[in-house]
């Protein structure tokens, strides 16, 4: 039999041909984001408390969809034996957002001023780049050899 025809593309999980994970990150992607734009407006307004809660209800709803996200980004690592880095990106970020939601757990101007707006700009940067070079990896070519 001929090696070329042994050969099968790896696909990732998905629902009517859309990649699961590439249906989840967008909602993280736009929450931690949001988180990010609400605590600029909560430092901005002189400390008017109602951003502080915007910002802790993004992050909650951007942590959750970003579990399901991994998940699904780490069964397709493992089976498309690929990926690992934006799965470690998505993680670091997860977990970035993790400890930013503590912090935004304090009261006043301390829960987001200084240091809840350094972990907000650090998670968009890795969650931006998870996504994107899971983008790139997903038009890539991957063989698996049954």
């Amino acid at each position: 039999m001929d090696d070329a025809v042994a050969r099968s593309v790896a696909r990732p999980i998905s629902i009517a041909r859309r990649p699961i994970y590439a249906i989840l990150l967008p909602v993280p992607i736009v929450c931690f984001i949001g988180a990010l734009v609400t605590d600029l407006a909560y430092r901005c307004s002189g400390g008017n408390l109602i951003w502080v809660n915007f910002s802790s209800w993004l992050i909650a709803a951007g942590l959750l969809f970003g579990a399901l996200a991994g998940i699904v980004l780490l069964i397709d690592a493992i089976r498309l034996r690929g990926g690992w880095l934006p799965f470690g990106l998505l993680l670091a970020a997860w977990i970035v957002e993790l400890v930013n939601s503590l912090v935004h757990a304090r009261d006043g101007w301390t829960a987001v001023v200084p240091l809840g707006l350094i972990l907000s700009v650090i998670a968009v940067m890795l969650i931006l780049i998870s996504g994107w070079l899971w983008q790139s990896l997903r038009y890539a070519v991957v063989e698996v050899r049954p």
